[in-house]
């Protein structure tokens, strides 16, 4: 028998709609105790303030402690992400590992790991970058991968600032890195993501000074993808890779859009997918996709390709909420669904402007993932 990864996206009708798992569990189709992770987009503002992720969370833990001890159930790592702007649905995806009988290989591999709660004067210093470097090593050893050229996603739930933590902070005489709460979700996101880079290879950690955490752009890793929220103080780490010692259907490749509207690099990572010779889905492709992950950012120049953008500009809406819903139409567009897991702020994730893109696929022609 070898492992072998299961995904399943499912749709949600609010943060706290569980029917859906509910189903797929009672009807075998989800084994509980083979379930990795959940990653999950909620309605709601993607910010400090959005409690629709805590919400989700707490819906879904409620819904496993009928199938698992309560150890069990915090083992698996709750990812969920706010902002469905634009035409982006709300959904689940459940990633699962179970055992098979060896049949295509090398397959989509999966691990994960949590690391400690984090202090709030480490969040966005290189106290992060460390911790969550050795989260991530640690999901590699549990996936069982060995080689970082094998990752080809990392998705990572980090914890940033609120009042009362700073309060905490300032109790103990200690200094924190802003004192905005906003900017203290993108200089967490931005740490944990060059964590992420570290532990890949990407960068040394010696050419990572603290004060370019959430500053020097040109530094990023190209497999990251980080969301802050205010429901955790620790960090959930899901890494996903191909490995030879996995066996299955599913298959997962990369891509780095270098900007909002850049589909070519995705469209080539859907090819050697084995989808269609245009990198586009055809109706008849679409049941083979199984999950689409990425990242959203608007650019720091204020700009795109020359043409100026007032995504920053806007008070009254989050700039990461306008690059949800733009780069969520892009791809949606390549794929023929909404269902796409876009995660807003790609500080250090990709280059200044763009953001990693992953792509999980059924091999199997005509099938549903």
């Amino acid at each position: 028998m070898m492992r072998q990864a299961r995904v399943h996206r499912l749709a949600t009708k609010a943060p706290d709609d569980v029917s859906a798992l509910r189903q797929a569990i009672e009807a075998g189709h989800i084994d509980p105790r083979g379930i990795v992770a959940i990653l999950g987009k909620t309605e709601g503002n993607g910010c400090v303030n959005d409690f629709t992720r805590a919400f989700a969370v707490s819906a879904l833990r409620s819904a496993l402690a009928d199938h698992l001890d309560p150890k069990a159930v915090s083992r698996i790592a709750y990812v969920m992400s706010g902002g469905t702007e634009g035409a982006l649905s709300p959904h689940l995806v459940v990633l699962e590992r179970g055992t098979a009988e060896p049949t295509s290989s090398p397959a989509l591999a999966i691990g994960s790991a949590q690391t400690g709660d984090m202090k709030p004067e480490a969040i966005g210093r290189l106290e992060q970058v460390e911790m969550v470097a050795d989260g991530v090593r640690r999901a590699m050893a549990d996936a069982g991968i060995v080689n970082p050229a094998d990752i080809h996603f990392v998705q990572i739930k980090c914890p940033l600032l609120t009042g009362e933590r700073m309060a905490e902070a300032d109790r103990r005489g200690a200094s924190i890195a802003t004192r905005d709460t906003l900017k203290s979700m993108g200089l967490s996101r931005g740490a944990s993501a060059l964590g992420v880079a570290v532990a890949l290879g990407e960068l040394p950690i010696e050419d990572i000074p603290e004060a370019a955490i959430g500053n020097r752009f040109d530094l990023f890793s190209a497999r990251a993808s980080t969301s802050a929220g205010v429901e955790l103080l620790n960090h959930e780490i899901v890494v996903l890779g191909m490995s030879a010692n996995w066996c299955g259907p599913l298959m997962i490749d990369h891509a780095v859009m270098a900007d909002g509207i850049d589909i070519e690099p995705v469209r080539a990572a859907l090819k050697r997918l084995g989808f269609a010779a245009d990198g586009q889905l055809s109706e008849a492709e679409r049941p083979r996709l199984a999950a689409l992950l990425a990242k959203a950012e608007p650019s720091s120049s204020g700009s795109l390709r020359g043409a100026r953008h007032t995504m920053l500009d806007d008070s009254d809406i989050a700039a990461t909420r306008h690059a949800r819903a733009f780069v969520g139409g892009v791809l949606a567009s390549l794929v023929g669904t909404s269902e796409i897991f876009v995660s807003g702020g790609a500080e250090h994730q990709g280059p200044n402007g763009g953001g990693p893109v992953a792509i999980i696929a059924d091999r199997r022609k005509g099938v549903l993932a």
